[in-house]
C-alpha cells in the first residue's frame, strides 16, 4: 500500500515565512525535511523564482513550481513535489483570474490535483464580484476535468468559512464576505457535485480553525476560521486515510491543513 501524505498551507509570503521558525527550533527551509510530506501546496506566495534563495527554491528531494502573479508582492501559488507530476498547467481560467496567479494543476496518475488561491471578497464590491465569478469558473473547470475520467482533488484557501461551527464567531460575521450565504451556498454546490471536505470525514467539532487574524492576536484566543480546504472527488472516497489542520504550526496568520491518502 502506498500511502501519500499533502500539505496545503497559505504562508502569507513565501519570503517572509522563510526567515521564521515554523516549528520550536525549526526554520521553514528544514520544516520539509523534518515533515517529509510527499506534496506541499502553498497559495499566497507574493513572489516569482528569480526573488527567490536557492534555499527556498531549491530543496532537495523536491521539484519545486510556482506561479506569481503579474502584479508584485501579490498572491501567487507554488507547489514541492517529491515526485515530477506528468504534467502542469498554470491558470487555466480567463485572462482577468489568471493574471493573478492563482492556480497550478498538476497531474499525478493517480489524481489531479489543483492548487488554489482563491480570491477575497472582503475589500470591494467589485472583488466580491471577483470572487463570485471566480468560484463559478473554477467549479466548472473542475467539472470538466472530471468528465474527462480524471480524479480531482483541490486545495488551499477558499477564503470562506462553510458552516457555523466553521468560524469562531458566526452571527457576528454573517455580513461578512467569508461568512456570506452566497460564498457557503457555492461550498454546497461544491459538495453536491461530488467533492468531499476531506476535514469533516474525520472531524464534526468546531473550534478547529486554519485562519485567525493578525491584528487582534486571535490565534492566542482561538478566533478564527476554516477557510483552508482539501475537496477530495468522490471517486476518491476510499483512499482517504486522515485530514487534519495542523495549528501547532506557525509563521503564518494561516496554519497548514492536511491530507492522507492510500493506493494499492
Amino acid at each position: 500500500m502506498k500511502e501519500l501524505h499533502l500539505f496545503s498551507w497559505n504562508v502569507n509570503g513565501i519570503r517572509a515565512v522563510s526567515g521564521k521558525e515554523v516549528l520550536p527550533g525549526v526554520p521553514f527551509h528544514e520544516f520539509l525535511s523534518k515533515e517529509n510530506p510527499d506534496i506541499l501546496c502553498l497559495q499566497e506566495t507574493k513572489a516569482d523564482v528569480k526573488t527567490l534563495t536557492p534555499a527556498v527554491s531549491r530543496i532537495p528531494g523536491y521539484f519545486f513550481y510556482i506561479n506569481p502573479a503579474e502584479r508584485k508582492g501579490y498572491s501567487g501559488v507554488a507547489i514541492y513535489t517529491k515526485t515530477e507530476p506528468d504534467s502542469l498547467e498554470f491558470g487555466g481560467l480567463e485572462p482577468e483570474f489568471d493574471r493573478e496567479g492563482r492556480i497550478i494543476t498538476a497531474r499525478y496518475p493517480e489524481f489531479t490535483l489543483l492548487n488554489v488561491y482563491f480570491p477575497n471578497g472582503g475589500a470591494s464590491e467589485e472583488r466580491l464580484s471577483f470572487k463570485l465569478k471566480f468560484y463559478d469558473a473554477f467549479l466548472k473547470k473542475i467539472l470538466e476535468i472530471e468528465d474527462k475520467g480524471e480524479k480531482v482533488i483541490f486545495c488551499g484557501d477558499v477564503n470562506t468559512a462553510h458552516m457555523p461551527l466553521d468560524l469562531a464567531r458566526p452571527k457576528e460575521n454573517e455580513q461578512v464576505s467569508g461568512f456570506l450565504q452566497i460564498e457557503r451556498d457555492w461550498i454546497d454546490k461544491v459538495i453536491a457535485a461530488g467533492f468531499i471536505d476531506s476535514f469533516r470525514l474525520f472531524s464534526k467539532e468546531g473550534n478547529q480553525y486554519s485562519w485567525w487574524d493578525y491584528k487582534t492576536r486571535a490565534r492566542m484566543r482561538n478566533v478564527g476560521w476554516r477557510i483552508d480546504y482539501f475537496f477530495v472527488s468522490s471517486k476518491l472516497r476510499d483512499n482517504i486515510s486522515m485530514a487534519g489542520i495542523r495549528s501547532d504550526i506557525g509563521g503564518s496568520d494561516h496554519c497548514p491543513v492536511t491530507l492522507t491518502l492510500k493506493f494499492p
